[in-house]
């Protein structure tokens, strides 16, 4: 994505299920915290803003530190964060730090339970009190929770009220702090359910705490406080006394994976991690199921269990096109495939004249669907060399071996220059700095000649490609620039875990209200502002988006073509044209992931649907805000 979007956190969660010394023994001094270094290291993409960590030590006396916790919000925050955790291990001798026994009894960040988390922060301020994981302490040890996200909630207003209802008095209207408080209120409703339970029988306190821990029901806490959440969401969650547990939206909107053996029973948001940290087979981690928790008890019980309805399955499709690291072979195939499906269109537009034509990809996340692209190219050529041999009898050696090295004009046009961080600049600089972002390769393309085709992995604002990436192709003087999008016409706003909430943000959108305005349509855009308002008023908004309406008004092609218009800079001299993958070859590239709201409009809870409508009518008020 050659813009800047502010996605989904990443998580990590590792219970040691053997005694330390055996750890110490196989692996060497602190491997769970090292291993936890591995998993958020490896999930970096997910989480730019920030990252935290804690731990908690299993079955400690009374007095000594059990939960531990840091977070950083520094520029090199994974580095600040793990150089804080292993500084307490410094000067200390070879005996102690072999010890893992003493390392416990003295150190923090030395317990078997481990959970990490990426910040990735889609709204609000980027200080250190956002920063997960969060904590809520209690001097009753079954009462302390500790609660890391990837998650976005369309209801927060909702939600945060039944808070007040119950006679809390929550700090803040956030869903992260309703989430722990809601998680919280059912987890002390639970403990007082097993206290009450086990006083009669004449247990002393310190018994009841243990009789508390082996009992408590993980499963139904979890029943009780999701059960009107809506959104996308990975939930994981460590309690005081050391059971954890990781809970995932009901259809599946975020990803979770997780692995187990005899070791050590780990879950991470992306499965090569997994992979990495621990070196294991793909076959061996699995993916969480939609609507189920992974719970894991103090005693070391693993089980997975479901706690919501399942919705059907709207696995996140922008996982497989940009957010999740290539690195996952089946993301991997899926993002070739992407690149490979738009050719033919590709073709059609150049005229199928690969002499004049240079093939490029804007760095570098669109890189594997340029090679998927470029793999189609290949099988294009392969066909129309052996069409021409056999349908020309007559060709010499030189004249075969001539057509057999014909190849695609593959070059590395574009170059981003990493040392520019637009999204941090003020208003006033940044568009003179987005014209700066990428650099590109002189001497290549032929004046006037040839026409230079650049694949991205998505389009959604425009602003980069139109002031910086178009701009600059331009001063190659080519005779046509084509962009393409791996990703369809991002139309819609999300409220599950992307920053792309204001409607008017997306050139896609902007497209469409040129077109209604050119052609006098503007009642029809009152009718839909009237009938959203309708809706919401009414709390009927909740299985229509009355946006659709409006786009079912042209042809896909057609808003492409808007959108060349609107994205071509005014010093461009050359043609252009934007093509965009259509939503049929999303679905056949990604046949697993069909959460494809952004692009169709179809959301999977109620509360996106709220949400597009008020996205709509904030757009019409001229309302620059959330839509949730």
């Amino acid at each position: 994505m050659s813009e800047f979007i502010k996605h989904e956190c990443g998580l990590a969660l590792i219970r040691l299920l053997k005694p330390l010394e055996f750890y110490q023994e196989k692996y060497g001094a602190l491997y769970g915290l090292k291993k936890l270094q591995i998993l958020l290291q490896k999930q970096r993409n997910r989480g730019q803003d920030g990252a935290g960590l804690a731990t908690i030590k299993l079955n400690t006396r009374p007095g000594k530190r059990y939960i531990s916790r840091r977070r950083s919000n520094s520029p090199q925050y994974l580095k600040d964060l793990f150089q804080g955790a292993f500084a307490h291990f410094e000067g200390l001798t070879s005996e102690q730090l072999n010890d893992p026994l003493w390392l416990k009894e003295h150190k923090p960040y030395s317990g078997e339970l481990l959970l990490g988390h990426l910040r990735y922060g889609t709204h609000g301020k980027n200080i250190i009190e956002t920063v997960h994981p969060f904590l809520r302490q209690n001097n009753w040890i079954s009462r302390n929770l500790v609660i890391a996200g990837n998650f976005n909630m369309t209801n927060v207003a909702e939600l945060f009220q039944e808070l007040v209802e119950l006679g809390q008095y929550p700090k803040e209207k956030s869903d992260t702090v309703t989430v722990l408080e809601k998680i919280g209120h059912f987890l002390d409703d639970e403990v007082e359910r097993l206290y009450n339970w086990f006083k009669p029988e004449g247990y002393t306190i310190d018994q009841i705490n243990n009789l508390i821990a082996d009992n408590m029901d993980v499963q139904r806490v979890l029943r009780r406080a999701c059960r009107k959440f809506d959104g996308g969401y990975v939930m994981a969650g460590m309690i005081g006394h050391g059971d954890a547990f990781v809970a995932r939206d009901p259809s599946g909107i975020r990803p979770a994976f997780y692995y187990q053996d005899d070791e050590v029973v780990v879950m991470a948001s992306e499965r090569p991690a997994i992979q990495t940290a621990f070196n294991v087979h793909v076959d061996t981690v699995k993916e969480l199921e939609r609507g189920h928790a992974l719970i894991i008890k103090r005693g070391g019980a693993v089980d997975v269990v479901p706690y919501k309805d399942q919705r059907k399955r709207t696995a996140c499709s922008f996982e497989r096109i940009y957010f999740s690291r290539g690195t996952d072979k089946d993301i991997y195939k899926e993002r070739k495939k992407l690149g490979q499906l738009l050719v033919d269109e590709v073709l059609e537009e150049v005229e199928h004249d690969l002499e004049n034509t240079v093939f490029s990809f804007i760095p570098n996340t669109a890189e594997v669907a340029f090679y998927g692209f470029v793999d189609g190219l290949h099988q294009y050529l392969n066909k129309y060399k052996a069409k021409r041999i056999r349908e020309n009898k007559s060709l010499s050696e030189e004249e075969i071996e001539n057509i057999l090295n014909e190849r695609p004009r593959v070059e590395k046009l574009t170059i981003k220059d990493e040392k520019l961080r637009t999204f941090i600049a003020d208003d006033l600089s940044r568009g003179e700095m987005i014209s700066h972002v990428y650099d590109v390769t002189y001497g290549i393309v032929k004046n006037h000649t040839d026409t230079i085709v650049v694949l991205d992995d998505s389009i959604v604002r425009g602003a980069t490609l139109r002031d910086s990436i178009i701009e600059i192709l331009s001063r190659l003087k080519p005779k046509k620039i084509v962009v393409i999008s791996s990703a369809p016409q991002i139309r819609y706003p999300d409220c599950y875990g992307i920053d792309m909430s204001k409607m008017g943000a997306f050139v896609a959108f902007q497209a469409l209200i040129h077109l209604l305005k050119e052609e006098g349509k503007e009642d029809l855009i009152t009718k839909a502002y009237e009938r959203a308002k309708s809706l919401l008023a009414e709390d009927k908004g909740h299985t229509e988006n009355v946006v659709k309406s409006l786009y079912a008004e042209y042809d896909y092609r057609v808003i492409s073509d808007k959108i060349s218009e609107i994205l071509k800079p005014k010093s461009a001299k050359c043609e252009l044209k934007i093509i965009y993958q259509t939503i049929e070859s999303l679905r056949e590239a990604c046949p697993n992931n069909s959460g494809d709201w952004f692009f169709s409009g179809d959301y999977p809870t109620p509360g996106g649907f709220r949400v597009v409508n008020q996205a709509f009518i904030n757009f019409v008020e001229q309302k620059n805000e959330r839509a949730y």
